[in-house]
């Protein structure tokens, strides 16, 4: 991916940050979003994924609200990260990629609320 491109796409995830309301918005300073161009190959490997053939939108790293408890200590802090490149293949377009951002930004939100996939592909974020 080519600086334009990063910008490009980092402006529109800008866009869907903003349109979100501001509870939402709020939580991202409790999970910051992390955006990479693509992930790195352990944490496919570690996801059992092939890094050739499947493609990771984003993932989120930390504890989810309701595993927590107040006698843990938090041993990875709580983050988002997007991949630009499996957001966009996944999205086929440019025209479709803001879509595909919400959709995956609010996916992981939704693992930080420990909603887990068999949940969020029920709320149409999958």
């Amino acid at each position: 991916m080519n600086e334009p491109e990063r910008d490009r796409f980092d402006a529109i995830l800008e866009t869907v940050i903003e349109s979100l309301p501001p509870r939402i918005r709020g939580l991202l300073e409790e999970a910051p979003v992390i955006v990479e161009d693509h992930p790195d190959p352990r944490i496919m490997a570690e996801m059992d994924l092939d890094p050739e053939t499947d493609v990771l939108c984003g993932l989120h790293t930390g504890t989810p609200i309701t595993e927590r408890s107040v006698m843990d200590f938090l041993d990875e802090p709580e983050t988002i990260h997007l991949f630009r490149e499996g957001i966009l293949e996944e999205a086929g377009t440019w025209t479709h990629v803001e879509r595909e951002i919400r959709i995956t930004l609010l996916h992981e939100i939704g693992h930080h609320f420990g909603l887990d996939e068999e949940d969020l592909t029920a709320l149409g974020y999958e």
